[in-house]
């Protein structure tokens, strides 16, 4: 018996972006098209639905609302959000609510998008294998933590969770500090150099990021790589960027599980860093999970680095390879 084809789902309220990408993807899947984000709603109750890619900016429905709603009722399947405007609200959104795997830029490249298309496929594909029902799968990636109740606890603490802070001011770290239990772990850096010194000796669940400093570019292209390495720790990143171009690529690069603007909120990082902690409980449990926090190829170089922090990123990269073969 033939391999049933993966189901992907296009949402864009225009007819002409729909006809391309039917033609684009002809063959390769079953493909889904509608203009309307209540019908792909519908579609996405009523079957399986590997991977949804909608636009952004349409008249009855945000793209990110459409995805924040389909991470609800199918958690499993892959969120891809396709838009050609530079518009940061809707991108930290895309993120902090839709938790997509890539963000697409228009005129998207066909080559890149049959790619990443694929990825998340295989990814979904994976986690359905063997579940008798979506439901199954959803059971075990369950909705956000500040989704469900914003009167949620902080996990109680467990050999592995450790969070890192990293901040050239101390502000975030004692904010962190206060709102986990004093059984976390919670280490603090101040430079690239000391947070590769702590990822390379210990395993890190959750990392808190400043990226308002003068040594931004290094910290950023740190958290891309390290993803890479070590795909179960989640990254809250904190601040503002120069402009959109940067958070797209840590959405892409990095996976960055939340993105905090300042003045932070106590509530917001506190339901980040539960999310977060949650999330990486489901990780250790299911390793097969953390696929869908797999990160294009980053532009930064660690070879351009020192031999002392080359020596830190050798570590950090042999650790993840020997969690990974566990």
């Amino acid at each position: 018996m033939s391999q049933e084809r993966a189901t992907v789902l296009f949402v864009d309220d225009e007819e002409r972006i729909l006809r391309s990408l039917r033609m684009l993807f002809r063959g390769r899947y079953e493909v889904l098209t509608t203009t309307s984000g209540h019908e792909a709603l519908k579609m996405v109750r009523e079957r399986r639905v590997h991977v949804v890619v909608s636009d952004q900016r349409m008249p009855l429905m945000l793209g990110v609302d459409l995805l924040r709603q389909v991470r609800e009722i199918s958690p499993v399947t892959m969120r891809l959000l396709l838009t050609g405007y530079s518009d940061l609200q809707a991108i930290v959104a895309s993120v902090n609510e839709s938790e997509i795997f890539r963000f697409i830029e228009k005129p998207w490249q066909a080559p890149y998008l049959l790619d990443v298309v694929e990825q998340a496929v295989r990814i979904a594909t994976q986690e359905m294998a063997g579940a008798d029902t979506v439901a199954q799968i959803a059971a075990k990636i369950t909705v956000a933590a500040e989704v469900r109740t914003a009167a949620a606890a902080i996990p109680s603490p467990q050999s592995a969770d450790k969070v890192l802070v990293i901040d050239e001011e101390a502000a975030t770290f004692r904010l962190v500090r206060e709102l986990l239990p004093e059984q976390h772990d919670v280490q603090y850096a101040t430079s690239v150099e000391a947070a590769l010194a702590v990822l390379a000796e210990q395993d890190i669940a959750v990392v808190v990021a400043e990226l308002g400093s003068s040594r931004n570019d290094d910290l950023i292209g740190t958290l891309k790589t390290l993803k890479r390495y070590s795909p179960a720790t989640l990254t809250i990143a904190v601040n503002g960027l120069a402009g959109s171009t940067g958070l797209i690529e840590l959405i892409n690069q990095g996976q960055i599980y939340r993105f905090l603007p300042k003045p932070l909120s106590r509530e917001l990082l506190r339901r980040s860093l539960i999310s977060a902690l949650e999330r990486y409980r489901q990780m250790q449990a299911a390793p097969i999970l953390a696929r869908r926090h797999a990160v294009e190829e980053p532009q930064f170089a660690p070879s351009s680095l020192s031999a002392k922090l080359m020596t830190y990123w050798r570590r950090i990269r042999d650790n993840g390879r020997a969690r990974q073969g566990a």
